[in-house]
């Protein structure tokens, strides 16, 4: 069995090599025609090219391209009023030759709507009554009848990943436009959410600089933080984590001369509530620090705390 799959790896790799020699200047133009285009991109196809065209339609929504797919035989029975005069569209069908996809070329064509199709057979029907064709010809599937689109499918699939990326790099497309169409994913917030949204502010673990070495533990194992802030929301003057303890233990192993001010850090890292989390991961990874406070640098203010594990 694992024979099997790494035959297929190596089948489907092939042919993507395949397909890729196929790549001219068809594909810049039909890139820049979706540039041009002022309405929508409309994806069709049907079977396992509508599936795939699905995903390509997804992904290019996704990343700053307007796109939906559209499912050709509903189209035929009323869907074609979803298409305007200035959308462009996709006919996906590896053969070229999907009667369902076929019959919306005279629609098209009355309409005068752009057209780009992603077929394997440039002499196809679809491919030669369309604007622009994207050649994905493989010489052989998977699958060991050679009839399930397999290779044919993911030639078809990273076809459209290429279009996407092509449009990406031609619109200077940013990891921030990224995030805003993907806000519920780890990027949007890493990207859009700031540190205010996010920080603890509840019971924070303040000590005075005068407590003992036992009221220190104490307190850092209440907080559950790893950390105490020497000071009040007001003022802080210091910072002691686990870490700062250790050091101090291995430097002097006598807690009865150990005080709050030779152990805390006099320089804590403080930055605003208005900095985007992403920024305060770098700035912590570049410290080697977990933990940041959140508050007025300037004047050493305290409103909460921010550790990049507990986010």
């Amino acid at each position: 069995m694992q024979d099997i799959a790494r035959r297929v790896f190596q089948d489907e790799i092939a042919s993507l090599q395949e397909a890729a020699a196929l790549i001219d200047v068809q594909f810049t133009q039909a890139v820049d025609a979706i540039l041009q285009c002022k309405g929508k991109l409309i994806i069709t196809g049907a079977g396992k090219s509508g599936l795939i065209g699905k995903k390509i339609s997804a992904t290019l929504a996704s990343t700053g391209t307007s796109s939906f797919y559209m499912h050709p035989t509903e189209a035929f029975h009323g869907d074609l009023g979803m298409i305007g005069h200035d959308d462009l569209i996709i006919l996906v069908s590896y053969s070229g030759e999907t009667d369902e996809v076929i019959k919306l070329l005279p629609f098209l064509k009355w309409n005068k709507n752009p057209t780009v199709s992603i077929t394997g057979n440039p002499a196809s029907t679809i491919a030669t009554n369309t604007d622009h064709h994207l050649n994905v010809h493989i010489t052989h599937e998977a699958c060991p009848l050679k009839l399930a689109p397999t290779s044919s499918s993911t030639a078809t699939l990273v076809m459209g990943d290429a279009l996407a990326v092509a449009l990406m790099e031609a619109r200077k497309f940013q990891p921030e436009d990224f995030a805003r169409f993907h806000p519920g994913g780890s990027l949007g917030r890493k990207l859009l959410v700031k540190v205010k949204d996010v920080m603890r502010t509840d019971v924070l673990p303040f000590i005075g600089p005068d407590v003992s070495f036992t009221e220190l533990l104490l307190r850092m194992s209440e907080g559950r933080l790893g950390m105490v802030i020497v000071g009040n929301p007001g003022y802080v003057e210091g910072v002691i984590t686990d870490g700062d303890l250790r050091r101090a233990l291995m430097r002097n192993p006598d807690t009865s001369t150990q005080t709050v001010s030779t152990i805390m850090s006099h320089n804590p890292v403080i930055i605003p509530g208005e900095v985007l989390i992403h920024e305060a991961d770098e700035l912590m990874m570049d410290k080697k620090i977990t933990t940041i406070l959140v508050g007025s640098p300037t004047m050493r203010t305290v409103s909460g705390i921010y550790q990049i594990y507990t986010r």
